[in-house]
């Protein structure tokens, strides 16, 4: 599974958020532990992604918005 660099925003992750692509952009929600709740979705960085099917988009470790081809139909 090659992946490839789609947009670079640098974002700096912060232990107890969960960091994911929405619309294109880079968005964080506060992770629930121990019975605290989470949620609270704010928006991190602008990505001016245009999102096609059949790709998965992620935040690499440098913090960019990575993508790679979904697996389908394995035997």
């Amino acid at each position: 599974m090659a992946k490839e660099k789609v947009a670079h925003t640098g974002v700096k992750k912060e232990k107890g958020y969960l960091y994911y692509v929405k619309n294109g952009d880079v968005w964080r929600s506060k992770m629930s532990r121990g019975g605290s709740g989470g949620g609270g979705a704010e928006k991190v960085a602008d990505g001016g992604v245009t999102i096609e099917k059949g790709y998965l988009y992620f935040i690499d470790k440098d913090g960019d918005i990575g993508r790679s081809k979904m697996a389908r139909g394995r035997k």
